[in-house]
């Protein structure tokens, strides 16, 4: 259950209830997530504001679903492997590039690079060094392309931890479980 509060879409105040109305207007849904983030608008515009930037970015949808799926596993947030499992299909991924995204890797070189930098800016709270850099060069990813790799890390370190912190319903059917390595 929902431990901080949700703002329900009909009765949000005014700023809140037009971001709202916003969301379920262009998703067709207004996620449990969006209701906790709307308790402070300033929070959910912000929010808002941020991934719509990234969404016109040049990694492209898929990429940034499979940067999303890698960080919410590193991060143990079940809500945001159900919500980007499915945006993930969404994208164009099959079962399996979701699971292998979540298991930090790809058999695309460059995808395998870009969500390498991601878990290791993850990994090292955002210390990535020159030899990381260098491997998502080397993984045919531009400056540019790395900018936005580290914004979408940072865009989704602060959903899993807000979805974390509120232990948010999951309002998206749940992720597949991953086998166990032996």
């Amino acid at each position: 259950m929902t431990i901080l509060t949700t703002i329900d879409p009909v009765s949000a105040e005014p700023k809140a209830k037009a971001l709202l109305d916003g969301v379920q207007k262009k998703l067709g849904v207004t996620p449990n997530m969006m209701k906790v983030m709307a308790t402070n608008p300033s929070v959910l515009s912000a929010y808002l504001g941020f991934a719509g930037a990234l969404a016109g970015g040049l990694l492209g949808n898929r990429l940034h679903e499979e940067i999303a799926l890698a960080v919410a596993q590193a991060n143990g947030c079940d809500y945001c492997l159900a919500a980007h499992s499915l945006l993930g299909s969404g994208a164009g991924l099959s079962e399996a590039d979701i699971a292998t995204a979540r298991a930090g890797t790809s058999s695309d070189p460059r995808t395998a690079g870009a969500i390498a930098l991601a878990r290791r800016l993850g990994q090292t709270r955002g210390g990535g060094t020159a030899t990381d850099v260098a491997q998502a060069r080397a993984a045919s990813l531009n400056d540019a392309e790395i900018l936005e790799i580290i914004a979408a890390v940072a865009l989704n370190v602060f959903t899993n931890y807000l979805n974390l912190t509120a232990d948010t319903d999951i309002d998206f059917p749940p992720a597949a479980k991953l086998a166990q390595a032996a």
